[in-house]
């Protein structure tokens, strides 16, 4: 009860500070905020040591997988990544200096709707320590301040750059409460921020499935969440083989541990027969391994017998759910039962039936012809992301600038008064 009191407590002070900080974010011009930006990714490469000697000690103290491992793992290359996505953001245009709509009514009054920032956001993740760069780079530019809770697996690394970032506000002369990090990776903070109704304004969780459920379930604070990245990639029977090998080998196996990789394969009973072969081969060669369904191992014996839970289970490793399908119909239903609503894809050279799957599939983004891992702010010019959203509240998709504004309205009159 003390720990959870002391959380709480810290929280509240933070929150306070982040609102204070918040206001003055809003009240800048676009130019300060890229200026800001710009020196928080200086900082980042200024601490470059600092960053990577932290995060040796979260990978030496870490049993994970190597899929979580490498989710975890900060290289140069990745820091500098960090460093660009800020400098990204900064070259963005302002959100905020957006009239969404605007009219005037009978009686003379002229009315806007123009964008605003939410205020404080509470940014709760797991592994990944580029996630706390990104979410300040996203909400920084768009006038929002973050209070970010990262992971026990990463806090070292997640400190070390939360340093580098309010190095980087301080010399702009923005507040550093823009940009906040839990004290402590207990399980309390996260209480005391689902908790912090009028405190925080927006929760988004980013994470594994048991975290989005508990902040889902125990918030009394608004929540952009996603639901587990169970996305399938459609092979229909007039994909093109070449295109098909490429697009699925990029979009099981280019990173495993992300929520836009594909967990489950469906293939058209037209073509497994000849290219399911190839596909395995292709998987088997880069350390994937196999769930499939009977139609499936009849045509390649050696992959393993899926069970009854497989095709709704987010591997996040090199194991891939593989199904044959019988037309575009089929895949619809096997993804309506399976899938999470998050990235669905089919490769075919048939525009028809390809449009078919595109309005039929239920999910933040459809692709054509692509890896569902281009499902990613910076892929979509967002510049970086905050997460994916896949409800149907405010936002779908990965979550950027645009989505981390709301509005408010502006009315101009002349003297009138209502009758």
């Amino acid at each position: 009860m003390h720990v959870e009191t002391e959380a709480t407590q810290h929280l509240h002070r933070a929150a306070r500070t982040a609102r204070h900080a918040s206001h003055v974010l809003a009240r800048s011009s676009e130019t300060e905020r890229n200026e800001a930006l710009r020196a928080m990714a200086a900082a980042l490469r200024a601490r470059q040591s600092e960053i990577l000697d932290a995060n040796a000690a979260d990978l030496a103290a870490s049993t994970a997988t190597a899929a979580f491992r490498d989710r975890l793992t900060l290289t140069g290359p990745r820091i500098e990544a960090m460093a660009t996505g800020l400098e990204d953001v900064a070259g963005l245009p302002d959100p905020l200096a957006r009239t969404l709509a605007e009219w005037t009514r009978p009686n003379g009054l002229d009315i806007q709707r123009i964008a605003t920032p939410i205020g404080v956001i509470g940014m709760i993740y797991e592994s990944r320590p580029n996630v706390g760069a990104d979410a300040a780079a996203l909400c920084v530019k768009s006038g929002n301040a973050v209070i970010l809770r990262g992971g026990s697996e990463s806090v070292n690394s997640a400190r070390a750059i939360n340093a580098a970032l309010t190095d980087g506000l301080r010399q702009a002369g923005l507040p550093e409460a823009a940009v906040q990090i839990a004290p402590t990776a207990d399980r309390a903070y996260v209480a005391a921020m689902l908790g912090a109704a009028g405190l925080i304004d927006l929760i988004i969780p980013r994470g594994g499935k048991s975290l989005v459920e508990r902040v889902q379930r125990e918030a009394r604070v608004p929540v952009l969440a996603h639901a587990e990245g169970l996305c399938h990639t459609y092979v229909h029977a007039a994909a093109d083989p070449h295109m098909a090998r490429a697009i699925v080998a990029n979009a099981k196996m280019r990173r495993t541990g992300i929520c836009g990789a594909t967990e489950t394969l469906l293939i058209d009973a037209a073509i497994a027969p000849s290219l399911l072969p190839e596909l395995a081969r292709d998987l088997r060669e880069l350390g994937c391994d196999f769930r499939a369904d009977a139609a499936a191992r009849a045509i390649v014996p050696e992959m393993k017998e899926a069970s009854a839970a497989d095709f709704d289970t987010e591997w996040l490793d090199a194991v891939l759910s593989v199904a044959v399908v019988d037309g575009v119909d089929a895949a619809l239903d096997h993804i309506a039962r399976h899938g999470s609503e998050h990235t669905d894809a089919i490769v075919t050279e048939d525009a028809a039936a390809a449009e078919r799957f595109l309005r039929g599939v239920d999910s933040a983004v459809a692709l054509w012809n692509a890896s569902t891992q281009f499902c990613d702010g910076g892929e979509f010019g967002f510049g970086a992301e905050i997460g994916i959203a896949t409800g149907r509240i405010h936002a779908r998709g990965p979550v950027g600038l645009e989505q981390l504004t709301t509005y408010r309205y502006i009315v101009r009159g002349t003297g009138q008064v209502r009758p």
